[in-house]
Parts: structure tokens; sequence; C-alpha cells
């Protein structure tokens, strides 16, 4: 008897033990999530695009969409469901819902008060202008996976509006479409244009490639996997700037495929027959559609620091072996700023330190949270929160931190304060502003009360 009540406590061990292991680090984890969502609550702008919603009446706690998350903690689990833990890093993949075997995640917009800060675009990618056309970045989703989903989607909603208008007067001077951008949404276009049979023509300010191009080297990018018009598939999760670029290379290295580079439009007006008149730098076009595949944040924001024209205050960071044995300052808290940070701590002899003006990093991907703590750990990074420059001078820095100021020497100097939007150029082309869900007459009403005002 004693035998046998021995085997079942031994098993009853070796199943409780891991059970209560289990529970214990359960607890904690939420005890985390409670805390990080109480400080969520001050850092956090919320969702400012497509982002999660969780039916928890149905969510049975797989946990299924908190792992597939490659933001790392957008979602956790709270009380044996999930739940939102930083829905303003959520960029859109969709993973989550992919994941829910249930179907407890659906993919929403922005709230209104949110999206109304963003140009208002119909599901069919059609701005308050019609003809003219929002798709990529600009429209509210990150991802390259979405752009290029969205770049595809709108040539056939044009293709299909265009066949049923019929044929157009045959003026040699007239395109189908005229696609503004050459990041992954207007690649996307202009080959799924040819693949359409369309006459189209694309222009892009800088280089093919767009933001792409501009990134640190060796930086990784995420995507996901996705098909391109005309058969080119980009088949992995994760890849360097450079994979991605010569990706580009090979997508557009084709006869067919024609892209104006260096050429910024500088105007767009709708004339008396439909059709657009598009001014750039080099000349003007007519074309019955435009799509406007351009980046969100085109133009790196300023500070309006003393000093902050000085020859060594920079925005981006593109070699960074290139500066070592340097005083280095970097400025921002997102990940842009991180990265540059913690790669140019890693260049011989340099110190470098990072600004943020908040009191920690809420929106950062896990991935460099992790490296993070251990480049600080290293010691060869410093970080200091709630700071603020103040001025820029020649051989220091002076910084406001918590009230208190202080200089240190400096050779360089970092801004990673984000973008700004072509919202100006948006509004001088007559696109509306407003919530996805508006009546296109709603979003001119109220657009042209702001310009009454």
């Amino acid at each position: 008897m004693s035998d046998t009540l021995f085997v079942y406590g031994f098993y009853a061990a070796i199943i409780l033990v891991p059970v209560s292991f289990y529970l214990r680090y359960q607890a904690r984890r939420e005890k985390r999530v409670q805390e990080a969502i109480a400080k969520g609550q001050v850092f956090s702008e919320g969702p400012r695009a497509q982002h999660p919603h969780i039916d928890v009446t149905n969510c049975i706690g797989c946990q299924g969409c908190t792992s597939v998350c490659p933001e790392g903690d957008v979602l956790s689990m709270v009380g044996g469901k999930a739940a939102l833990l930083k829905p303003h890093k959520c960029i859109g993949h969709g993973l989550c819902a992919e994941a829910c075997p249930v179907g407890a995640i659906t993919l929403v917009r922005a709230s209104p008060s949110l999206s109304a800060n963003m140009p208002y675009v119909s599901p069919e990618f059609e701005t308050s202008v019609p003809g003219m056309y929002i798709i990529g970045e600009l429209g509210g989703l990150a991802l390259i996976k979405n752009a290029v989903n969205q770049g595809r989607d709108c040539i056939d909603i044009i293709a299909e509006r265009l066949d049923s208008e019929g044929p157009a007067a045959q003026a040699a001077d007239l395109y189908d479409v005229l696609i503004v951008g050459a990041g992954p949404a207007g690649i996307t276009a202009t080959l799924r244009s040819i693949e359409r049979k369309l006459k189209y023509l694309t222009v892009e300010r800088e280089t093919i490639g767009g933001t792409v191009g501009k990134y640190p080297r060796q930086k990784l990018v995420m995507t996901s996997p996705v098909e391109f018009p005309l058969g080119a598939k980009l088949k992995k999760s994760a890849l360097s700037k450079e994979s991605l670029l010569a990706f580009w290379k090979t997508v557009c290295d084709r006869p067919d495929f024609r892209v104006q580079e260096n050429e910024a439009v500088e105007h767009i007006q709708k004339e008396d027959d439909g059709c657009f008149r598009v001014k750039t730098i080099k000349g003007e076009y007519r074309s019955r559609t435009v799509v406007l595949a351009l980046g969100l944040n085109g133009t790196p924001r300023k500070l309006d620091v003393k000093g902050e024209d000085l020859p060594k205050v920079m925005y981006r960071l593109i070699e960074a072996d290139h500066y070592v044995n340097n005083n280095v300052l970097v400025v921002g808290g997102g990940d842009s700023a991180v990265e540059a940070a913690m790669g140019l701590a890693m260049q011989k002899g340099n110190k470098v330190t990072l600004s943020y003006r908040k009191d920690s990093f809420g929106r950062i991907k896990e991935r460099n949270t992790i490296r993070l703590e251990e480049v600080l750990r290293s010691g060869k990074l410093q970080v200091i929160f709630k700071s603020i420059p103040v001025e820029f001078t020649e051989q220091s820095v002076i910084l406001d931190v918590a009230g208190v100021v202080q200089e240190m020497p400096n050779d360089f100097v970092w801004i990673f304060a984000g973008g700004v939007a072509p919202n100006e150029f948006l509004k001088k082309i007559g696109v509306g502003f407003g919530p996805r869900d508006m009546t296109v007459e709603a979003v001119k009403a109220a657009n042209e009360a702001a310009l009454v005002r």
C-alpha cells in the first residue's frame, strides 16, 4: 500500500511542480503586463492605423496571437484572455488574426480622433478627389506586405473603372495612371500597370526603393512573404537593407519598367475634362488617374534648437563605421534612434549618449529592447532619460536633464525626431482629411470649414 502511495505521490509531484511553476510564471507575467499597461497609459498614443480588435467572449486563451506577433509586446495575456498591451506599436502584420483558431481577432482601423489627422482614403484607396488614390504608408499602414497588396489592388480597381468608362481620347500625352513614388507600393503599382497593360508613368523624387535606401547599412528590415505582380516573390520574413535593395533591382530589371528618378512633384490639378495635370521639377504630364505612393515622413523633423544648423548635426545615419573615436549624441526614443545609437556605440573609441525626453522607451521593437539591454551592460552606451537638447556648439552639447542643465563634449549629433508628413502638399492638391468611415461629402465639408476658420 505504501509503495502505491509513493508512486502516486511521485507522479503527482511530476505533474504539480511544473504546473505550479507555470502558474507562478503566468501570475508574474500578468503583473508585469498590468504595470506596463498602467505605464502605457502615459506614453501610448493609441493605434494609429490598422490594429487587432479582440472579442474576449470568444477568446480561448491559447496565446497563439501573442506568440506570432513580430513586434513582441503589442498583445499579451490578461486574466487568461488576449489583450492589447501596446497598440501604438502595431504596424498591421495581421499574423495575430491569422493565428487565432476561433476567429476572435479582427483587424480594425484607428479611432476617429486619430484617423482624423490622416488623409481620407476610401476602402477602394480613393481620396476625396475622385480619380486620385493613396496607397502604402501614407494611408496609415506600414510593412512591405501591406504596401505590395495595396499597390496591386489599387491598380486593379483603376483598370476596372477605366474599362467601364470606355476608351479615352487617343491623346499622345495622356496616361491612364501616373504613379508618384517608387517605394514598395509604387514599385508594385508600376508592375501591376504593366501587367494590366495600362499606359503609365512613375516619378520618384529620389531613387527607386524609397525610404529603404536611407536605412543604415545592414539594417534588418522586417517583412512577410509576399508575391509581386509578374511573378516576383519575396520569400523571407526579414532581410538586410542591401538584400532588399538587390531584390528591388531584380524586380525592376525589365525593359518595360520605367521610373523617372530625381523628379519631385510640385503640384497636381484636376482639369475640367476630369483628367489631372501633374507638374514636376522637370515638366508637366496629363493622366486620367493619379496614385500617390508617397512615404509618410519624407522630411526629417527638426528640434528648432540653437546651433542645429551646424554641419555636425545630422538626421540620417547610413554608415556607422565611418565614425570612430568621437563623442556622439543621439536624440530620440524610437527604433531609428536606438539602432543608430547602438551601431555607433560598437565603433572603435566612440562615447555615445542617447538622449530621450521621456522616462522610458515605449515605442521600440522587442528585439531592440533586448539588444539595448546588452549594449548598456557593456558600458558602450549611456541613456539619459527626461533630457532635452537646448543648444549645440562646435565642441559640446547642452542638455536640460529634468530641469538641470548639463554640458558635455561632442563631435557629432544625430536627431531622430520623426518626419514631417506631406500634409500641406496633400491639402494644396485638394485631398481631404478625416476618418475612413466618413462620406466624401462630409470630408469636403469638414475641410472647407477648417479653411474658413
